[in-house]
């Protein structure tokens, strides 16, 4: 077995949480006035000279402001990193439907936003399971106020100690909407094994099918339902309980827990392709990356919304860290100039044509009948096996094993096979 190191986030709950919850609650927000007063700047800055400033622009504008010295420097500048990257983020879509990052506030309130503390902002006791999170120059100054807010710890798994990890990079306190959180983002050693297997596979990303996978003799389908029936319920309770003052708390409750069910959602998933590409033998993933689709044109007023909506990033990286502990190389494949939908995985033909609908792909040449995204699939993994062995025209391109997500158990199974 062969050590590597990967980056990994460790949950945990707060065992002291009714002492340490004040002091929690103050940094939450102090953190969302300061997104206020760096969204306030943005809009100054571009109304003035037609120009967004970036996250260090941010920085040196307000690092002498008052809400500044609120929080610890180092979670003041992630504040208003995030604060940029969500601008430059909303400003690339060149939506006109799409709306800026709000403020955060809904009356005279402000909601309690995750603060993050980097390696000079804490100091952990792993002996004792504590963590001292630093304060603000401003939560400082009362003669009767510590300097630190000290948490105790008790990891949410049993499989991981912060005395095993080789580093603990930074401290996130979240507010999970009925009570504070702390993420540990760690650098630590897991074992792979020495032999990756032999087989290659590729996988094709999607919106509608959330994922395609083709080990050549075998494929898989995951569909994307239970995440856009996700999306849609939340989506309606954010916008239908939105104040004039901003979220109420309802929606704020919404927003949060769309996330948090999309991001177990994509846990899930990218598990789930891992260990069946492990079980069948793969040493080598090829995964589309469709890294320039958002530049290639408006999609229209949904599916602008439904490309913004569409974490293939967060896919792909999940897939990638799940992959590399068991030994298995991802290789990115850029699909700008592949047309890996338009072409024939058996025969090579290109034309728009064969797209019959939206999941049937029939070659006019060869006269291939395939899933639509399995070919893609497979023209992926024809990437890394430029000569596969394997015979295209089986029929596992058109009849794949179809693996959904299971919100009873929160896992992803096979798909119950009905017997007449």
């Amino acid at each position: 077995m062969l050590n590597q190191v990967v980056t990994r986030t460790l949950k945990a709950s707060i065992r002291n949480h009714s002492q340490v919850c004040d002091d929690l609650d103050s940094h939450g927000f102090a953190a969302s006035k300061l997104w206020n007063v760096g969204r306030w700047t943005i809009l100054r800055v571009w109304d003035a000279i037609d120009h967004i400033p970036d996250a260090d622009e941010l920085c040196s504008y307000l690092k002498s402001h008052d809400r500044y010295a609120d929080l610890h420097s180092q979670s003041s500048q992630r504040v208003l990193q995030e604060l940029g990257e969500a601008f430059v983020s909303w400003y690339e879509q060149d939506d006109p439907d799409a709306n800026p990052p709000g403020y955060r506030k809904h009356g005279d309130d402000h909601p309690r936003s995750t603060v993050t503390w980097k390696n000079q902002g804490f100091k952990l006791d792993i002996k004792y399971n504590r963590v001292r999170l630093s304060k603000g120059t401003n939560m400082k100054e009362s003669r009767y106020a510590a300097d630190y807010t000290l948490c105790e710890y008790a990891l949410q798994t049993d499989e991981q100690t912060l005395d095993a990890v080789d580093s603990v990079q930074t401290v996130r306190a979240v507010w999970t909407g009925d009570e504070w959180e702390l993420h540990f983002v760690c650098k630590m050693r897991v074992e792979t094994a020495d032999t990756p297997g032999e087989k290659t596979a590729g996988v094709d990303l999607g919106i509608c099918n959330t994922a395609a996978v083709s080990v050549g003799d075998e494929t898989l389908l995951h569909p994307g339902n239970a995440l856009k029936e996700d999306t849609h319920y939340f989506r309606q309770e954010e916008y239908e309980t939105e104040g004039e003052n901003g979220p109420s708390d309802h929606a704020e409750w919404a927003r949060q827990k769309k996330s948090r069910r999309q991001d177990h959602f994509l846990h899930a998933l990218s598990k789930d392709i891992v260990e069946q590409c492990a079980a069948r033998n793969v040493g080598t993933i090829a995964v589309g990356h469709p890294k320039n689709i958002r530049d290639d044109g408006d999609w229209g007023r949904h599916g602008n919304k439904r490309l913004h909506d569409w974490a293939f990033e967060t896919l792909l990286s999940h897939i990638e860290y799940k992959a590399q502990e068991r030994g298995i190389d991802v290789g990115r494949v850029d699909e700008a100039g592949l047309k890996t939908s338009k072409t024939c995985c058996k025969c090579g033909t290109e034309a728009d044509s064969n797209r019959v609908e939206r999941g049937l792909y029939v070659c006019s040449n060869c006269e291939l009948v395939a899933n639509s995204d399995l070919n893609a699939a497979e023209n992926m993994r024809a990437t890394v096996t430029p000569s596969p062995a394997e015979d295209r025209s089986n029929g596992c391109l058109a009849q794949p094993s179809v693996r959904l997500f299971d919100k009873s158990t929160g896992q992803v199974a096979p798909q119950e096979q009905v017997v007449p």
